[in-house]
């Protein structure tokens, strides 16, 4: 989707149009920002604009400002406004605190937009002692077969939040679900630095646009 511009796309397949036949569920995060900015620019056009945002986005989650945004040729001050505007309104209608959940795998579905992305994006989700959701936000970005991460990156947010577990998760964007030997090394590095916070660490979750693996479900220690 990050290389079609909009004019190339079918019309029943852009995102306005797709959002009407299909629901908001259908879109890619993608898709839904390019909504909300309208259109692109001479040198951007609007899937290529909203593809750049969206890293951006990832990277600062609700801590994203107006600067961010307008460094991009194509986003002025008015079109800022519209996406954090977006945000905040969602954010005091809908929050992550006091979802609780019965298991640790429960918090996939607030995961699964992030299974289209393109490289490694390494998550965390913080939880306070009933279990209940905090924040869920993205620790590293990689390359497209791996993302390194250290248990500094993890905590230095978690330990703001005061929380007393913590979900790890990320996404495989070759598909496969199987976690590889740094995946298992990672985990086990985490969980022995969360040892020593008192932080728990709950499971560790990879997922693809289908389904997901759970080192807890599949007996893989931590």
């Amino acid at each position: 989707m990050a290389e079609k511009r909009l004019k190339n796309i079918p019309i029943a397949e852009r995102p306005r149009e797709k959002l009407c036949l299909k629901g908001k569920e259908a879109l890619s995060d993608q898709e839904l920002l390019a909504i909300l900015l309208g259109k692109g620019s001479k040198k951007n056009d609007v899937m290529s604009l909203a593809h750049k945002l969206v890293s951006v986005i990832d990277k600062k989650g609700i801590d994203v400002t107006i600067d961010d945004l307008v460094d991009f040729d194509g986003v002025g001050e008015a079109k800022a406004a519209i996406i954090l505007a977006a945000f905040e309104f969602v954010r005091r209608r809908i929050k992550k605190e006091g979802i609780t959940f019965e298991k640790p795998s429960d918090v996939v579905p607030l995961l699964r937009h992030y299974a289209d992305r393109k490289q490694e994006h390494f998550l965390c989700v913080s939880l306070n002692g009933a279990n209940e959701i905090i924040q869920v936000r993205v620790v590293t970005i990689g390359l497209a077969d791996r993302s390194h991460v250290h248990p500094r990156e993890v905590f230095a947010d978690v330990l703001v939040d005061r929380a007393s577990a913590v979900i790890l998760a990320h996404n495989h964007p070759s598909g496969s679900l199987e976690p590889s030997e740094e995946d298992i090394a990672v985990t086990k590095q985490i969980t022995q630095a969360g040892q020593i916070m008192g932080i728990s660490v709950l499971d560790h979750i990879i997922f693809n646009q289908k389904d997901y693996f759970s080192f807890v479900e599949k007996g893989i220690g931590l």
